[in-house]
């Protein structure tokens, strides 16, 4: 399929490039999309939320009471979940909420993400561009072109150092290399811009995974 290159200092149509069908022409698999994002975002727990049971909290073991005579209800010991102070009942503890995805269904996920943006005219290739500066008024400045201030997510070629720098102070600026994508940043985004040469390159990543 036939994909508009843009210029990111004009926002003008420049040319016209082939990508691949493969990787931009699918359509979209909700069920598939939302197992990705899920597993990314459980990847990215910490798990370490911890709280004490009656067996870990500092007290005595002592009835805070006498059993009988009282006219109240029987009491084990100080550290009950009952009374103030006690243990906690059925709470968390530290656990491990990653767990690994199918490679061939994750790459399947991003493809079929990659494709929705470009029905929904959510994907803009541009031509090749870094900011020598390495300002980040200077890149905010290109991005006028585009939609100034959407959630974007920006695909590059390879780890520009510059350029992240220069995007680093922009709130709704993130960065993503085309062989390292994310499920959960490209289907969120607003818009998604790719440098010329990371689409072809990313044609050929996934030509090449799915042989």
């Amino acid at each position: 399929m036939n994909a508009k290159v843009y210029s990111m200092f004009t926002g003008k149509e420049l040319r016209t490039i082939d990508i691949d069908d493969k990787v931009f022409g699918l359509p979209f698999n909700e069920e598939l999309v939302w197992y990705a994002v899920k597993n990314e975002l459980a990847n990215k727990r910490q798990g370490n939320a911890s709280t004490k049971g009656r067996a870990e909290v500092n007290g005595s073991n002592a009835r805070p009471f006498r059993q009988k005579g009282t006219g109240r209800a029987r009491q084990g010991d100080k550290k009950s979940p009952l009374l103030v102070g006690g243990g906690t009942i059925f709470g968390p503890k530290p656990r491990d909420f990653s767990y690994s995805m199918n490679k061939k269904a994750k790459r399947q996920a991003l493809k079929s993400i990659l494709s929705l943006k470009v029905q929904s005219e959510m994907l803009k290739i541009v031509e090749d561009f870094s900011v020598e500066s390495g300002k980040t008024k200077d890149l905010a400045k290109l991005f006028e072109n585009f939609n100034h201030g959407l959630r974007t997510v920006l695909i590059l070629k390879d780890n520009d150092p510059i350029l992240k720098r220069a995007g680093a102070n922009i709130p709704w600026l993130s960065f993503l290399s085309f062989n390292r994508l994310r499920a959960h940043d490209l289907f969120y985004g607003r818009q998604v811009i790719m440098l010329e040469s990371a689409a072809k390159n990313l044609s050929e990543f996934y030509s090449e995974g799915d042989k």
